[in-house]
């Protein structure tokens, strides 16, 4: 036995100090590239933060809780935008994150054919190839008369609730919070699914050797095992709703009030910026940046709580 173990250990090749050099290089281009990605994250900031600079030392902290946007006066105030742009997005995970999620359930366990799998995947991936821009514009000539119709009975019948207290006319917060779902589902799609594939076999096949169902054993074994890259994709969906501009920009009604309506309009920082910062000058562009800003701290402050419930569910 030693001297097969000792034939073994002389068959394999000692590594040389170019295989080495190479593994370093490489060690250190990575970490270089990473470094880069962090210094032109910061360099951005600072120069958002720069640019905002006049309105922070104006306004401060009371930006964030003032209703008024008032060129004319040079008088301004996000607070619309951020509960437009808080509530559009939270309104769009709170439809796509139960799709999305029983999509990818549906397509990484052996529920349909692998045709039928395949087509359901290039169809969730071409959703992600569609411009906002078209989104837009078939939010308004689809999906802006379809909601208006429904919102009209839900208006009649149970207008007494605060969200559907307001008659639908046309452009609002649910038409901008559906077409973000529609655009974060591949999103949440394709990460959960890649989640729920990477969960050992071995875990399926012990809750099905304790008795369980094919049921309970997705969603009592699988999908808790999965969570932190279903939590992963959702938060990355939460970002990438909250910067979405063009779609929303072209349903949310870009009013500058706070209703808790559906079927009112609203407004989102970005959607805020698309509109007004072609024609800013003064004061009106440092206060555009300083949104700009907190729109940066918003999606900041999501992927580090995504990373901190990552981290935690690991260690469980």
């Amino acid at each position: 036995m030693n001297t097969s173990a000792n034939h073994h250990q002389s068959t394999v090749k000692p590594r040389s100090d170019l295989d080495r050099s190479l593994d370093r290089g490489f060690i250190w281009l990575t970490r270089i590239f990473a470094l880069a990605i962090a210094a032109i994250l910061l360099w951005i900031a600072i120069q958002v933060g720069i640019d905002a600079a006049p309105a922070i030392q104006k306004f401060g902290a009371s930006f964030l809780g003032k209703s008024v946007w008032n060129p004319v006066n040079n008088d301004y105030g996000v607070l619309p935008a951020v509960y437009g742009t808080l509530v559009s997005s939270f309104l769009g995970l709170l439809i796509a994150v139960p799709i999305g999620v029983g999509t990818a359930v549906l397509l990484s366990e052996n529920l349909l054919p692998v045709s039928v799998r395949t087509v359901i995947v290039f169809l969730v991936e071409l959703l992600a190839a569609i411009p906002s821009v078209v989104y837009g514009i078939w939010g308004i000539f689809v999906l802006i008369p379809i909601i208006t119709n429904i919102g009209r009975w839900l208006n009649t019948y149970f207008g007494w609730l605060p969200i559907f207290s307001t008659p639908p006319t046309g452009p609002g917060m649910l038409p901008a919070g559906v077409i973000l779902a529609i655009m974060t589902l591949p999103i949440i799609t394709a990460i959960s699914r890649d989640a729920l594939i990477s969960v050992p076999s071995s875990l399926r096949q012990a809750a099905v050797g304790l008795g369980a169902t094919r049921w309970e054993a997705i969603l009592k074994v699988i999908i808790p095992a999965a969570f932190s890259g279903i939590v992963s994709a959702v938060m990355l969906a939460l970002g990438r709703a909250m910067g979405e501009t063009m779609a929303v920009t072209m349903l949310i009604g870009n009013a500058n009030t706070i209703s808790p309506s559906l079927f009112a309009p609203a407004n989102t920082i970005s959607s805020l910026l698309a509109n007004q910062f072609a024609e800013a000058s003064g004061l009106q562009i440092a206060a555009l940046m300083y949104a700009a800003l907190i729109l940066f701290i918003l999606t900041l402050i999501v992927n580090i709580l995504a990373e901190l419930i990552v981290v935690r569910m690991k260690r469980l």
